[in-house]
C-alpha cells in the first residue's frame, strides 16, 4: 500500500514564535506580561509543551485573537500528529454495519 506523505504539522510554538517576532516581543516580554513562566513559553516554542486553555486565555487577550485562536492551533496540531501516529490502526477500523447500509 503506498502512502502519501503527510505536510508539515507545525505545533502551535511556531505560530507563537512568529508572531513574537514580528511585534518585536522577547519571551521573557510576553511571560511578564500574560503572568506565567519564562519556561513555559520556551516549553511551547520548542514544541515540548502545548497550549493550555488557561494559556490560550491569556495568549488570546494578549494578541487580541481570542482564546479559540490558539485552542485551535493546539487541536488541529493534536489531530494531526495522532492521526499519523495511529495511521495503520486506523486504516484497519471498518464502520458499525448498521452505519455502512445507511450509505
Amino acid at each position: 500500500m503506498k502512502t502519501t506523505p503527510l505536510l508539515h504539522n507545525p505545533h502551535p510554538g511556531e505560530t507563537l514564535k512568529e508572531a513574537l517576532g514580528d511585534l518585536g516581543i522577547t519571551q521573557y516580554r510576553l511571560a511578564q506580561d500574560v503572568s506565567i513562566p519564562h519556561s513555559r513559553v520556551t516549553n511551547i516554542i520548542k514544541g515540548r509543551q502545548g497550549i493550555t486553555a488557561a494559556t490560550a486565555l491569556r495568549f488570546g487577550k494578549y494578541f487580541k485573537t481570542g482564546p479559540d485562536y490558539w485552542l485551535n492551533l493546539q487541536q488541529f496540531y493534536d489531530l494531526a500528529a495522532a492521526s499519523e501516529e495511529h495511521a495503520t490502526t486506523l486504516a484497519n477500523i471498518q464502520p458499525a454495519p448498521e452505519l455502512a447500509a445507511a450509505d
